[in-house]
């Protein structure tokens, strides 16, 4: 294999395997910060072996072996006593050591280490914004810089959270467990936020030269699916679930053949997965009768409920997605939802309305480099006939996005505003 495709194959093995590889050495280590280290040394080591030996036939597999043999010479270095040995060869077994029975923890069958590490990241040791950092590196498998742009921060403002957080799991040796029920309530919502993170990652890359990144959607919604199941009380773990699976149903009809994107409004609905579409309007509805109406993610869903149930893009009910934006905003106050808002609006009420919106939302320095602002800027000037004005905004756009295919559907959008 070339030295070029062999990066590339290590790249994609890293962002699909690197959870599970942190979750399993930190479970063996009890140290995240350690874990992570190791992980990324097991990437050098294939980097260096795997040019002269060729790719095993199963990469996944070498690589989650190695880690462990890593692991176990790490604790052998520290000597630790006979029970962790033991430990540790049930591992290697692929098997699990039976834990006390302790009747206040949540019932473990969460289902692997994934989640196990999420609700680890979002211990309430850390500030919010520090374990929505620290999951979407360890469990998203995002860069330093792809979780600033989510988080519309600078990179070394989210580089220094993550360095700090992992210091402070370390220092507070936070144990590898589910939480107990009274401890659930205080980290549930971090948990929900890093998950949807997760999942909009996977929805919509924000680099490389993918629009989607399919296995992080489909691993934030099993986490969601598990997280249903463990608090089915919780209105807005239903509400995330609703979002997610609504979403989801489009994968299929967002990419063509060749992997260009598909904007929404231009999407064949028949390919759009009814089933998953009931699902989340089930799980909509479970969340709305617990009294979730009014909580983000059920609004959301509800936003997301609208466009499942048109059956062609021009059925849309514009306005009643507008006014749900505008509760989100009034309970969620934010600039990306305020840009919603304008498209709403401008499906409901036209561009003339939405414009006065957008170009009051270039003063905010949050969207400063968020490509999405131009972008919805250069449709509306678009629709207004201001041809000109509109290449600009599409230019400024491609120029802001990372994502390549993004960035191609922009600069498209620029020439058609010359060619028109």
């Amino acid at each position: 294999m070339a030295p070029h495709d062999l990066h590339r194959t290590l790249d994609a093995l890293w962002r699909m395997e690197s959870p599970r590889l942190i979750a399993r050495l930190t479970r063996m280590l009890g140290d995240v910060g350690l874990a992570e280290e190791m992980a990324q040394d097991v990437l050098v080591s294939a980097l260096e072996r795997w040019p002269a030996s060729g790719v095993p036939d199963n990469p996944a597999a070498w690589l989650m072996t190695a880690a462990k043999h890593r692991a176990i010479d790490r604790l052998r270095q520290h000597q630790l006593h006979a029970r962790k040995h033991d430990e540790l060869a049930y591992e290697l077994d692929g098997q699990d050591m039976p834990g006390p029975d302790d009747s206040d923890r949540l019932e473990d069958d969460i289902g692997d280490d994934l989640l196990r590490l999420v609700f680890i990241a979002c211990h309430p040791v850390l500030s919010t914004e520090a374990r929505a950092a620290l999951t979407l590196r360890l469990l998203g498998g995002l860069s330093t810089d792809e979780i600033a742009r989510a988080f519309l921060q600078s990179e070394p403002t989210i580089a220094q959270r993550i360095v700090r957080a992992k210091r402070t799991l370390a220092q507070k040796q936070v144990p590898f467990e589910v939480p107990r029920r009274s401890e659930l309530a205080e980290r549930l919502d971090s948990v929900l936020e890093v998950v949807y993170l997760i999942f909009n990652e996977g929805y919509s890359a924000t680099a490389g030269d993918d629009w989607m990144r399919p296995a992080l959607c489909e691993e934030a919604l099993r986490q969601g699916r598990v997280l249903a199941g463990l608090v089915p009380n919780e209105p807005e773990v239903h509400g995330l679930l609703a979002l997610m699976e609504l979403q989801a149903s489009r994968a299929r009809a967002r990419t063509a053949p060749d992997g260009t994107p598909i904007l929404l409004l231009e999407q064949d609905r028949a390919r759009w997965d009814r089933l998953q579409i009931q699902r989340g309007l089930q799980a909509l509805e479970r969340s709305v009768k617990l009294g979730g109406a009014q909580l983000p993610y059920t609004l959301q869903a509800s936003i997301a409920a609208c466009h499942a149930r048109a059956v062609r893009a021009d059925q849309t009910d514009w306005p009643r997605i507008t006014a749900f934006y505008a509760q989100l905003a009034a309970v969620m106050p934010s600039p990306v939802v305020e840009l919603n808002r304008a498209v709403a609006l401008s499906r409901a009420e036209g561009a003339a309305a939405a414009l006065p919106l957008v170009d009051a939302l270039g003063e905010e320095p949050l969207l400063r480099e968020y490509p999405q602002l131009p972008a919805v800027r250069g449709d509306l000037l678009e629709q207004l006939g201001r041809r000109g004005e509109a290449r600009e905004a599409f230019e400024r756009a491609a120029a802001l996005t990372r994502n390549a295919r993004e960035r191609d559907l922009m600069l498209a959008r620029a020439a058609a505003c010359v060619d028109a």
